[in-house]
């Protein structure tokens, strides 16, 4: 195979390696050890050491080296498990590249061709077995050639699959190509000479629907911030939209909302997405929905057959769904007959004789003496091979017998479950623990509850009414009957008839029983025994922020319930709380408190959520039973629900929205902004109407929740407004709306309900004085079956998919602008240029997403963190940036200053930057008086963001470099130097100087940052000296009245530290319509100033400036004819100027941030350079164009090295596609906003 040329040093690798075969510049080798028929000692000890160690470090026995000649390091470019591999790479480079090397010039070139063409042949490799995996490779192939062309991304974004269709501007239609990547929506045309190339974003995607125009009936239309865009003509629009979706979706919850979504492995890594995973994807996600499975189920197949259903006596056509630990099987006709088979329930999967009447039959047997046959099975061999794996291994990690004798009745009603020794029975199902896990009894558990709280409350004679106890035993006479026809065990017949008895309510002696089936949580009770005890233990008294909130809330836990008036009730609720805490940090305990109305913008109340459910599921059911039911309902049935910013409720809000207006349009209309029932409505998705509905009428919602899903609370929500319906929108108001519905819902009753009546403590209004009509919960979950349940699970599904892209953006609409709140009062940038300036700053930061593994130290977008820290790039981010935005651009010196930049922002050295600090430097550098920009500057060329030049001798060549490229420069300008030391400059020196002597105290404004004036001093010939000492001090007066006196004072700068700052202003003028102006006015003012540091030097060092060393000075001052810095002279014979580069006292020549002020406002070239107002909006424009293509050309240039090829075409067609490089020309990128 070929490999990533890597350098290998061939001196130290000739004691292992033998020469097989070797060219001018290539060289073919053996391990030694291998091959060898009898073989020295050397040889058997490489073949021994190779042997023993495992595959992952094994060296191949071949390899290929380039040797570029004259040089000792060699680089490996092939390798191979056998001699032919290894002379099949051979053979391709002796007919391929080795008669074209001859034709360079440049070993160095010969060695770039060589290395370019090699990673390129593995680029090529890649694509190829990623284009197998497609359905047509060979077409596959073709358009990823194409689409990297046309659109020159990096190599990480993988293509996924390409249609041909038409893209509608307007009323014009442009037929062309659309390709779907892993991160991007991209279409292609050409059409009549004219190129569009459209590149939009997944995560700018708002809304995609299908939708129709009044050409087309059915297009796909992409709606983004500013723009929408219509696709149509496809050949299958159906398959084009769902894997839109599927990649939206996808990208979306990975770049977002990372918080509580975890990926799929086969799509962990988005490189390797293909067609088929997402199809594979939509597939898993449909059977766990479906079936209220754990995400960790794995569909393994999908097959038509038909099950035997006994009720019926006849087979029923359907589909069955395996996974890793379930059999599953759905009717063609919905809610006909539905069956969940735990692999740990399975004795035995058989073939049975194939017949006329039963083709292709199989048996499954359970361990309640039940059997279900399947027919009409395809490729039952290998369907039952691969059952009979997995149910072995299912068995192997969860043993289990049941009890033969028959001590239990079957048709006994109750369901045990007992908890001691940690076995449960359903049935006469028994389920053994482990040996070791039997100490966790409750025996040696006192404090674990031995039955449902409910049990414990008995009520009195006047409270429960001998009708309502004649109900009760009607019901279980009604279940008792069911159970006898269609099973008693979580394998039971799931049919509309039992749908009906679970709408009529269930018996509360059999509720917490049938919660567990209809669940499925009973299978995660009975294989995880002693998990919660364990939980328990390691929970309990551990003190955190969880802990307090959980004790806080305890009370407020149905507190009229006399369940939980006592320490028992408390406790329990206490222990399973704390322990799911425990055992999912993610969530912890989630009371909703974060959730934010999108359309508002508002927060929402408290809600109580989680600690009123569970104190309901503790009624119901056993301690044990009770905790692995809200696991059940936490991480399977209503997933996303209790997290940080319960994104799953309200992405339900938005399905039910919708629901709204489709199935009630008349009081859609009427309520034009139907958010505002948000604040009541989000409460019936987080507490399942236990919040605001009396408890009694409230449970039968929770039976219909277990046994149908969420599809329950969509269509009894839907009820509960038609009910309402004409005094909703009779309403003036909002508040009023909200008024009706909490009136109607505290007066829904349970006529059927043995216990006393208790009240709803959570609903929003109490209204005693107007008598309202009584509703019969009962009736009311019947009108919702018979009206609104025609929904099925897929269509809520795909309602679930299409509003989880409108509720994520609607989180990312409110970050930004809850950013942008906080910024605009401290900048000068207008607000629309800030938002353009959030999209780059957003953008730059998910490009890295992309196409970069994640780094520590850039982290991927944390939407729990504050809004202003949830985006945060790194270095090389901001030098991205900082290239395309920043109006102090110096050539190649800008990535140098970039990086001084972002050292002196990173405040905190976490090696990372918000918007706020990026946004505040950029304020500086386009809006800030020039006294700021200056003091900028000076801060990015002092410690500790200018990394000091440890070693002196660093600091010749450096001054040597310098003086050598100013004097080219004013060489090319026209401009001499010779009178740079003028007696102006002198003058000025002496003032400095002066004024240096005279003000000795701390409070001297020499010594003290500058905020403020930016006048330049006016040098008039009329009033001589006189006039220019009395400007300069009158201008020190000023900046030392202006100055912060709190500010913290700024170090001077050192003489190595000025000759960078020096460069930096040198590179900023290049390019500038006054560059020569600029270039005169800078070396006047850095004679200036290293006169200036001289004087302080010389003062320091004598203690006391004389008026003879001041005339010393100007008697030494540089004559036109030998200026250090800018003589006419090459670097090599630059003389050492003691005065100019002082070497003997180095440390003490510096200057503060005011004598640099004051120099530079000497000269108004330089003044007007930093107070000439400046355009952001075309430095915007041009980032939006060229940030993609700024990214992948580092992208490329990090991957590929750079080719020097003079006949880049002259190999044939072999070589037509060199070093695989993407050197295509510079694409025009059209980005959605």
């Amino acid at each position: 195979m070929w490999l990533k040329p890597e350098e290998v040093l061939l001196k130290n690798a000739l004691k292992l390696w033998v020469t097989q075969k070797s060219s001018c510049y290539f060289i073919l080798q053996r391990r030694r050890g291998h091959g060898e028929a009898g073989g020295r000692l050397t040889g058997r000890l490489v073949g021994a050491l190779d042997a023993v160690l495992d595959s992952s470090a094994r060296v191949a026995p071949f390899r290929i080296l380039l040797q570029v000649p004259g040089s000792q390091v060699y680089s490996s470019i092939a390798c191979g498990a056998t001699l032919e591999e290894i002379n099949q790479h051979w053979d391709w480079l002796e007919q391929n590249l080795l008669h074209t090397l001859s034709v360079f010039d440049n070993k160095d070139d010969i060695a770039s061709f060589v290395k370019g063409k090699v990673k390129a042949l593995i680029a090529e490799e890649t694509s190829s077995r990623l284009a197998e995996l497609e359905e047509e490779p060979e077409k596959f192939r073709e358009a990823l050639v194409k689409f990297e062309a046309r659109f020159n991304f990096p190599e990480a974004e993988k293509l996924v699959t390409y249609y041909s269709c038409c893209c509608w501007k307007g009323r014009v239609p442009r037929q062309g190509w659309l390709y779907l990547s892993t991160n991007h929506l991209c279409f292609y045309s050409f059409l009549l000479g004219k190129e569009l190339k459209l590149v939009v974003p997944w995560v700018d995607i708002q809304k995609l629907e299908r939708t129709s125009n009044v050409f087309l009936t059915d297009t796909i239309r992409i709606t983004t911030q500013n723009k929408e865009r219509d696709f149509s003509m496809f050949l299958n629009l159906h398959e084009v939209f769902k894997i839109m979706e599927q990649l939206a979706d996808v990208t979306l919850r990975r770049l977002l909302d990372n918080e509580g979504f975890d990926l799929d492995p086969d799509l962990q890594e988005p490189s390797q997405i293909t067609k088929r995973d997402l199809e594979a994807r939509a597939q898993n996600e449909f059977f766990r929905a479906f079936f209220r499975l754990p995400r960790r189920e794995k569909l393994h197949a999908v097959v038509d057959c038909s099950l035997w259903t006994p009720f019926s006596r006849c087979h029923t056509a359907g589909r069955m769904f395996t996974s890793d630990s379930y059999i599953c099987f759905a009717s063609k006709e919905d809610s006909c007959c539905n069956v969940i088979l735990p692999l740990r329930e399975v004795v035995s999967i058989e073939k049975m004789e194939d017949t006329s009447l039963l083709p292709n039959p199989i048996i499954v047997s359970i361990r309640s003496k039940m059997a279900f046959q399947f027919i009409e099975l395809k490729d039952r061999d290998s369907l039952v091979e691969g059952l009979l794996v997995r149910l072995k291994q299912v068995h192997a990690d969860h043993p289990v017998h049941y009890n033969t004798s028959r001590d239990e009745d079957m048709t006994s009603p109750m369901f045990h479950s007992t908890s001691m020794c940690s076995d449960h029975k359903f049935g006469d199902l028994e389920m053994v623990s482990s040996p070791n896990s039997g100490d966790s009894g409750t025996e040696k558990i006192p404090w674990l509850s031995p039955a449902a709280l409910i049990t414990s409350c008995r009520w009195s004679a006047s409270q429960s009414p001998d009708a309502s106890m004649s109900r009760e035993q009607i019901k279980i006479s009604l279940w008792n009957d069911h159970f006898v026809e269609y099973g008693r065990t979580v394998c039971m017949f799931r049919t509309e008839k039992i749908r009906k008895l679970v709408a009529m309510g269930i018996p509360e002696s059999l509720r917490g029983k049938l919660w567990l089936l209809f669940s499925d949580a009973v299978t995660e009770l009975a294989c995880h025994p002693g998990y919660y005890n364990s939980l328990v233990e390691a929970s309990m008294g551990k003190c955190c922020l969880v802990t307090e909130e959980i004790e806080r809330d305890l009370h407020r836990s149905l507190p009229e319930h006399p369940a939980f008036q006592n320490e028992t009730g408390i406790a329990a609720l206490r222990r399973v709380l704390t322990a799911y805490a425990h055992r999912n940090p993610k969530i912890g305990y989630c009371q909703a408190s974060a959730s934010v109305d999108l359309c508002l913008s508002r927060p929402l109340q408290k809600l109580q959520s989680m600690n009123i459910l569970t104190s309901v599921l503790l009624l119901y059911a056993k301690e044990e039973e009770a905790f692995w039911l809200l696991v059940a309902v936490c991480e399977r049935m209503l997933p996303d629900y209790f997290s940080h910013r319960v994104i799953g409720a309200q992405v339900d809000q938005s399905v039910f929205e919708e629901l709204i207006k489709e199935r009630l349009p008349e009081l859609a209309e009427h309520m034009h902004d139907l958010t505002a029932l948000a604040p009541i409505s989000l409460s019936w998705f987080l507490t399942l109407f236990l919040s605001i509905m009396p408890l009694e009428s409230a449970v039968n919602v929770v039976d219909c929740f277990f046994y149908d899903g969420i599809k329950a609370i969509f269509q009894l929500g839907l009820a509960v407004l038609e009910a309402n319906a004409e005094d909703l929108c009779s309403s003036k108001d909002d508040g009023q709306a909200l008024m009706v519905l909490s009136r109607f819902l505290d007066h829904i009753k349970n006529e059927d309900s043995p216990g006393p009546p208790i009240g709803s403590h959570h609903a929003f209004f109490s209204d005693d004085q107007e008598p309202h009509p009584v509703t019969d919960i009962a009736d009311l979950i019947r009108d919702s079956y018979e009206k609104f349940g025609d929904r099925s699970v897929a269509q809520i599904e795909h309602l679930r998919c299409k509003h989880r892209v409108r509720v994520l953006q609607g989180h990312e609409d409110i970050t930004k602008q809850n950013v942008l709140r906080v910024v605009i009062p401290d900048v000068s940038i207008l607000p629309e240029d800030l938002e353009e300036l959030y999209d780059l700053f957003k953008r730059e930061h998910m490009m890295s997403c992309y196409w970069e593994r994640p780094r520590p130290l850039a982290p991927r977008h944390d939407p729990s963190r504050p809004y202003a820290e949830q985006y945060r790039i790194d270095a090389r981010q901001f030098a991205h940036l900082f290239q395309l935005v920043s109006p102090w651009t110096c050539g190649a010196h800008t990535q140098i200053l970039a990086q001084r930049t972002f050292r002196l922002l990173d405040d905190n050295v976490d090696h990372l930057i918000e918007f706020k600090a990026f946004v505040s430097c950029l304020d500086i550098m386009y809006n800030g008086e020039m006294n700021e920009k200056i003091k900028l500057l000076y801060r990015l060329h002092i410690p500790p963001v200018l990394k000091s030049l440890r070693n002196a001798d660093n600091l010749k060549p450096l001054k040597h470099q310098f003086a050598k490229a100013m004097k080219i420069h004013h060489t090319e300008a026209g401009y001499q130097t010779k009178h740079l030391a003028s007696n102006t400059h002198l003058r000025a020196l002496g003032t400095c100087k002066a004024l240096t002597e005279n003000d000795q105290d701390s409070q001297s404004p020499l010594k003290n940052p500058l905020l403020s004036t930016s006048r330049p001093l006016v040098l008039g010939k009329s009033n001589g000296d006189a006039d220019y000492q009395k400007q300069l001090k009158q201008m020190i007066k000023d900046l030392a009245k202006e100055k912060d006196k709190t500010e913290k004072e700024l170090p001077k700068m050192s003489q190595r530290e000025f000759i960078q700052f020096c460069k930096t202003l040198y590179s900023m003028f290049h390019e500038d319509p006054e560059e020569n102006n600029l270039y005169q006015a800078i070396a006047t003012v850095t004679t200036l100033l290293l006169q200036i540091g001289e004087v302080g030097q010389l003062h320091s060092s004598s203690g006391s400036c004389s008026q003879e060393c001041g005339e010393g000075l100007q008697a030494s001052a540089l004559s036109p004819e030998q200026d250090s810095v800018f003589a006419e002279a090459d670097t090599a014979t630059i003389p050492q100027d003691s005065h100019a580069f002082p070497e003997e006292a180095e440390g003490d020549w510096t200057v503060s941030l005011e004598h640099i002020l004051a120099s530079l406002l000497t000269e108004q070239p330089l003044v007007n350079f930093f107070e000439k107002p400046l355009d952001i909006k075309s430095k915007l424009e041009n980032a939006k164009t060229n940030q993609y293509n700024l990214k992948t050309v580092e992208m490329s240039r990090q991957s590929q090295p750079e080719l020097k090829l003079r006949t880049a075409e002259q190999d044939g067609g072999s070589l037509s596609r060199v070093g695989h490089t993407k050197a295509q020309p510079t694409v025009s990128w059209v980005i959605s906003p």
